[in-house]
């Protein structure tokens, strides 16, 4: 599984991978980066082993890829936080394969069609729509 999300929205993408290899993560970041065309700039990614193609991101999507430092996950804070929301619906251990694509479907959007208060009470769906605009 794999999680991205967009740092002013909060908004939150959680797509199943293939497999636990940097080709699955390399082709779901390239799939995310053609969606979102010339809107995806940087990527800010640990140094698990499914980030081992970075070079080939960048290359093909002209985004940058940056890595938090090691056993620094405060650097991806936003990514945590929802992660740790995330785990309501899917517990440590559980296989995403047991999951429906509509049932992640749901989970993508309950995720983002909550209220936050750091978005003074919008929801991530509403501002990152309204970024998209300007």
């Amino acid at each position: 599984m794999a999680t991205f999300v967009e740092r002013k929205s909060r908004l939150i993408i959680v797509k199943r991978l293939h497999g636990r290899d940097s080709q699955s993560m390399t082709q779901s970041v390239l799939e995310l980066a053609s969606q979102l065309q010339d809107k995806l700039k940087t990527l800010t990614v640990d140094h698990g082993k499914e980030f081992a193609n970075y070079q080939t991101i960048e290359q093909l999507t002209g985004t940058q890829v940056y890595f938090a430092h090691a056993y620094s996950p405060h650097e991806r804070g936003s990514n945590e936080n929802r992660n740790r929301v995330l785990r309501r619906f899917i517990p440590k251990g559980q296989a995403i394969e047991e999951l429906s694509d509509r049932q992640l479907v749901q989970i993508n959007w309950y995720l983002n069609s909550r209220p936050l208060k750091c978005l003074n009470w919008h929801t991530p769906i509403e501002i990152f729509l309204l970024n998209l605009r300007h």
